[in-house]
């Protein structure tokens, strides 16, 4: 082979290779464009064209990385959980102790939300209006929660009235709004997570009864 042909042969090789960096490169800024517009106005008031502008490429560079909604959506929730990755909830479970674990956990997640909470706010806000964005909710955020609550009620209430409570308590402290509502209030993270934990545990600890429970009774005479 004539050494013209290898040469030939090793610049085309270096212009795929620099084509296919640049192709990644551009899909790269898109995704960020659109995470960046996904963090300031939401999902459900991003736009094509938005997402161009802020990207610097044309709408139609958009459309030919990203063809639908759902891919540039599914590209942005991976890029964004690989730079914001949840705490680990298997860490979580090595706890043995609940009341210990739950307010680690607690701490770990509001920190986390301290983190993305703009973010989080948002998507939380136009999953519904977003079939797309519904269906990564639906597939990633949810089943997360679900392992949480699974995780964090391991120790607890065994009789199934109880359960249920200590269950419905945890959805409580683990949603975004708690922790906002807590922390607007004036509360730090640290403070927030111990608020938040004496709620589940005294969900667990009340009387599965109510207050009828110790009512005396009435009526008749002695």
């Amino acid at each position: 082979m004539e050494s013209s042909e290898i040469s030939a042969k090793g610049r085309r090789r270096y212009q795929l290779k620099e084509r296919a960096r640049r192709q990644e490169e551009t899909r790269r800024r898109i995704t960020e464009a659109a995470l960046e517009l996904h963090r300031t106005v939401g999902p459900a008031r991003t736009t094509v064209m938005d997402v161009a502008r802020r990207a610097g490429v044309g709408r139609m560079t958009v459309y030919n990385h990203f063809p639908t909604d759902a891919e540039l959506i599914q590209a942005c929730s991976g890029h964004w959980a690989a730079e914001h990755p949840l705490p680990d909830i298997g860490a979580w479970t090595a706890v043995d102790d609940p009341d210990e674990r739950l307010s680690r956990a607690l701490s770990e997640l509001y920190g986390w939300y301290r983190q993305g909470a703009d973010m989080m706010g948002n998507v939380l806000r136009d999953a519904p209006l977003v079939p797309a964005l519904g269906a990564v909710m639906d597939a990633r955020w949810w089943p997360a929660v679900d392992a949480m609550v699974q995780a964090l009620a391991a120790g607890r209430a065994t009789d199934a009235g109880r359960a249920e409570r200590v269950r419905a308590a945890l959805r409580v402290a683990l949603d975004l709004g708690t922790w906002r509502a807590l922390t607007r209030s004036g509360l730090d993270d640290r403070e927030a997570a111990v608020l938040a934990a004496g709620f589940v545990a005294s969900a667990e600890a009340a009387p599965i009864s109510g207050a009828s429970a110790s009512r005396p009774a009435t009526g008749g005479s002695s």
